[in-house]
């Protein structure tokens, strides 16, 4: 840098002069030579160039410049745009340089870095690349080449105002064949499709899978681009949860693995398996209000398998279906009662069809067609119990602010096989003078 310090006073006064242009300047140096020079700038000209950087650019940078300029660059920036930087810098370099802040700013860039569990701002990456709207096409161009040599992560290329707020994506077509000089903002497309960080990422996973993007750009609430969020990563969340869920629908803890200690998943499960049990004994004790009609007709014990088989199976179809809704936020409140309603025509049909096959099966099997009559009856009462069932538990628990995925299988087997046993039995006890 020796022999280019007579040339400091010339660039003092060009950033000076055009903040904006030595920025673009700056943007297109090597970091180590960027590094020099707001080095040897004073620290409230250096704080004058920040605003105007490329967040992931403004981030290599401020790593490296001296304390006293980068407390004043720090300052000199809204929190916002101070949050998106120190969004593109490692977590453990992050901790030292926000250490060394006034404990107030310190504070509200740490509130902004944290965005919920399940929203998009949580799973989003800093790995994008934007221009300012004034770059040349043929400076654009020169720039995306040298990240491609660098191996740089492959994404949509946006473009972004003096404030970093996002006005428009590049079509790699359009840049090409337009003319070297052109600024980008006149080929750029302005209609771009944004995510807030804090829309939900379920929500987000189904918006993209419709309009079947790769990667779409993350905003805060200023519209400032501040990271991507990449469809297979985002998938790889939503697999992940989707695992939870299930696990948690059969009484298994959600952050349970495969190699979890034996002691760890005992926790887990030990208290879901007693709730089970005591279920359990809740439809034994149903069973055993019927016990004289079974020791006189034992051929009945030979079907509460079966009910109780029909009657879980069509639940967990119901089941999964609103479960589903439920995540991908399908299901309004004043569609419930018409959600509720489909399911209990469905559980009708299948009822029915189902009952009538199963009274075909048994007549031929045990010979008397009343008992066909019976198992098909209550077959029609368990599967619509077995709909209706299904669809109101996992509302009901959303509604009283409880997990719906949080064992759901567990509830909803005991309504079925509680309701599947007594529908047969009281009606088997009704016509056991044909069953004898």
């Amino acid at each position: 840098m020796d022999d280019k310090t007579p040339l400091l006073p010339f660039v003092t006064k060009f950033f000076e002069y055009d903040p904006l242009a030595a920025t673009h300047a700056l943007e297109t140096m090597e970091e180590e030579e960027a590094v020099e020079i707001l080095k040897n700038l004073p620290p409230s000209l250096s704080s004058k160039i920040f605003p105007h950087l490329q967040v992931n650019h403004a981030a290599a940078l401020i790593k490296e410049v001296p304390s006293n300029t980068f407390i004043e660059i720090v300052e000199n920036l809204s929190p916002e745009q101070g949050a998106s930087i120190f969004m593109n810098i490692p977590e453990e370099v992050r901790k030292k340089l926000l250490d060394v802040l006034p404990d107030k700013t310190k504070r509200i860039i740490q509130e902004l870095l944290t965005y919920p569990k399940d929203s998009a701002g949580s799973i989003m990456t800093t790995d994008f690349v934007s221009f300012h709207t004034d770059i040349m096409v043929n400076d654009a161009i020169q720039r995306i080449r040298a990240l491609s040599n660098l191996k740089q992560p492959s994404s949509y290329v946006y473009v972004i105002d003096s404030e970093n707020r996002l006005v428009g994506v590049l079509n790699m077509r359009d840049l090409m064949l337009a003319s070297p000089d052109s600024r980008l903002e006149s080929v750029m497309i302005r209609d771009v499709f944004t995510i807030n960080a804090f829309t939900d990422r379920e929500e987000v996973a189904n918006v993209l899978s419709s309009k079947r993007y790769f990667a779409a750009p993350v905003v805060d609430n200023e519209n400032r681009l501040i990271g991507i969020v990449k469809t297979d990563q985002l998938l790889s969340h939503i697999q992940e949860e989707a695992t939870e869920d299930i696990q948690k629908m059969f009484g298994a803890g959600a952050n349970e693995r495969v190699f979890s200690s034996i002691s760890f998943s005992l926790r887990k499960r030990l208290p879901w398996l007693h709730i089970n049990l005591a279920t359990a004994f809740i439809a034994g004790a149903v069973v055993a209000m019927f016990q004289g009609l079974i020791a006189k007709i034992a051929v009945l014990a030979v079907f509460l398998p079966i009910i109780a088989g029909q009657g879980g199976n069509a639940g967990f179809q119901s089941l999964a279906v609103v479960m589903r809704g439920l995540v991908l936020r399908e299901i309004s409140p004043k569609e419930v009662r018409k959600l509720v309603f489909k399911e209990v025509k469905i559980g009708l049909i299948n009822g029915v069809i189902i009952g009538f096959v199963t009274s075909i099966i048994a007549w031929i099997w045990i010979g008397n067609p009343i008992l066909g009559f019976v198992i098909g009856l209550a077959m029609i009462v368990t599967l619509i119990v077995a709909g209706f069932s299904g669809a109101l538990i996992p509302i009901t628990m959303k509604a009283l602010g409880l997990d719906p995925a949080q064992s759901s299988s567990i509830v909803l087997t005991t309504i079925t096989d509680v309701v599947g046993f007594f529908s047969f039995l009281s009606i088997a006890l009704l016509f056991q003078a044909y069953l004898v």
